[in-house]
């Protein structure tokens, strides 16, 4: 192998990067089974989709793979020294999670430099639909366990609904979405349309608007789906008021944090709201707005800011105003932060970089948001 070649050209190097991880991974699973696969991939990364593809509370790997479904069992399944996996998110899994994606990330960016496609803002905006097409995709899959559950045939079974529980959804998106712009952009080299980006924009509209009129008509048609259009409604506007809100405030603060993004900055800041406002509401006002149930959080840093926020505010407080809304603040404050490091500069020597980082950043907000609104507007 030509050493020197691989080192000067980066897609390569990731290339043989990724092959090394590779092997190494299979490598050491095959070596050392109980303690790489068993204990390590097993436990927090694929488990846990397994547990959430048999709607299970917890897969359980002692000798053999069996299914959970109460919590005494799982806990008595650790107790007794099995390897125990719960539906879900650990800090492990999530580190995880954002080496892998970091690391994805970058391929990308070697990819379009490759291609020679460039991101823009209008490519920006282009691709906003398809982040709310994930969160649509993912409430398909609760849908399909919704009827399983109310004794009917689900649609998508197991190993395929695997595809869209998370992570593994965010691979699938990301698929699609990269088909449908390089797609765009053969179609406008080829002169057969005239502008990839809105080429790219009428595709993600158009699968965000049959995968959620799919969600409406099973939410009006069948009796195991709810339909609770107000939390549709109060998410979206709030959401779009913090963020406006917010956005106004600096341009008239502090100019310069928004100077480089732009209306960038705000979509931006509504990805993360949705996310933030979704949480609050499905969490501690769910009885208020009318759902028939609540939901509790998957991801360890929004159940630790609930477990501090709990800890130290009194009761009164926390009866009056709920546990949640500090993660709201951190949801505001995050992108606001972010946008701020994109400066006019920075974004104008590495658009493609700038814009791809600001794309993952509504991403990790505005996907897990909507599902999480889409999912308590059905009521399931």
């Amino acid at each position: 192998m030509d050493y020197s070649a691989v080192a000067d050209d980066p897609g390569r190097a990731w290339l043989a990067t990724f092959a090394a991880a590779l092997v190494a991974l299979v490598g050491g699973s095959i070596a050392f089974t109980r303690t790489v696969w068993d204990g390590f991939v097993w436990q927090y990364f694929w488990g846990p989709v397994y547990a959430d593809a048999h709607k299970a509370t917890c897969a359980i790997k002692d000798g053999g793979l069996s299914l959970a479904n109460s919590k005494s069992a799982c806990r008595a399944a650790e107790s007794a020294g099995a390897i125990v996996a719960k539906p879900g998110y650990t800090v492990v899994s999530e580190v995880g999670y954002m080496l892998v994606g970091l690391f994805f990330l970058i391929g990308v960016y070697l990819l379009l430099r490759r291609l020679d496609i460039d991101l823009d803002r209008s490519m920006f905006f282009a691709l906003v639909p398809f982040m709310l097409f994930g969160g649509a995709l993912r409430v398909v899959e609760d849908a399909t366990d919704a009827a399983a559950a109310a004794g009917f045939e689900p649609a998508i079974g197991y190993p395929l609904n695997t595809l869209f529980i998370s992570p593994v959804i965010y691979f699938t998106v990301f698929g699609i979405a990269l088909a449908a712009l390089l797609a765009s952009v053969e179609l406008a080299g080829r002169n057969v349309v005239a502008s990839a980006e809105r080429t790219l924009g009428y595709l993600g509209v158009g699968i965000l608007t049959v995968t959620f009129g799919y969600l409406l008509i099973l939410g009006a048609t069948v009796e195991y789906v709810g339909l609770y259009p107000q939390v549709v409604i109060l998410t979206l506007g709030l959401a779009t008021l913090f963020a406006s809100g917010i956005y106004a405030l600096a341009d008239r603060v502090a100019p310069s944090i928004n100077s480089g993004t732009g209306t960038v900055g705000l979509v931006v800041l509504w990805g993360q709201a949705v996310d933030g406002v979704a949480n609050v509401l499905i969490s501690d006002w769910a009885d208020v707005i009318g759902l028939p149930i609540s939901y509790s959080p998957k991801h360890p840093a929004n159940a630790f800011i609930i477990d501090v926020t709990q800890t130290i505010l009194p009761a009164g407080v926390l009866e009056a105003m709920g546990a949640s809304w500090p993660f709201l603040l951190v949801k505001l404050a995050f992108p606001l932060a972010i946008v701020w490091l994109f400066t006019e500069e920075f974004i104008e020597e590495q658009p493609r970089y700038s814009y791809l980082l600001l794309i993952a950043v509504v991403a990790v907000g505005l996907g897990p948001g909507s599902r999480d609104m889409m999912r308590a507007a059905l009521g399931i």
